[in-house]
């Protein structure tokens, strides 16, 4: 039986710190080492990010949906969805440093920082209806002379 976890919060950032935790706690099913759980973390932390930022207006209620699969015993999908505006053009959204709050404190890097974090990254966008990320880290992978392999092999 395939496990997995549907979670929904609203769009604030005080449920940033929960929706991360509630990642890494649903991922310790898979006995992830304390660098993936920290990768899986972050990666976490900068989707529902963009998501507070970025796909709701200031004072718009805006929800986010997180939802993960374990896969195997050694992979974890994650899907973060919002409902917001919607990002117009994916491929400059995709770019180091690229931001649509310029005029803020903001640096552009969470798609950056996701695609490195996690072993794969896919990223969907409709202007107007929302965002939707996903990602897959592979627990208990190892580099080996530029070749991943099982660490328990």
């Amino acid at each position: 039986m395939e496990n997995y976890m549907k979670l929904e919060i609203a769009a604030l950032s005080v449920n940033e710190s929960f929706a991360r935790s509630a990642v890494a706690a649903f991922a310790l099913s898979l006995n992830p080492t304390l660098g993936e759980l920290s990768d899986i973390k972050t990666a976490v932390s900068e989707a529902v990010t963009n998501c507070i930022v970025h796909a709701y207006d200031r004072g718009q209620e805006g929800r986010i949906l997180i939802e993960c699969r374990a896969q195997g015993e050694n992979s974890l999908h994650i899907r973060i969805t919002d409902y917001g505006c919607g990002i117009e053009d994916l491929s400059k959204a995709v770019l180091p440093f690229y931001t649509t709050l310029s005029g803020e404190e903001r640096s552009g890097m969470g798609f950056t920082i996701m695609q490195t974090f996690m072993d794969d990254f896919s990223l969907e966008s409709e202007k107007g209806k929302g965002t939707c990320v996903e990602m897959l880290k592979k627990i208990g992978e190892v580099e080996n002379g530029g070749i991943k392999e099982l660490a328990n092999a």
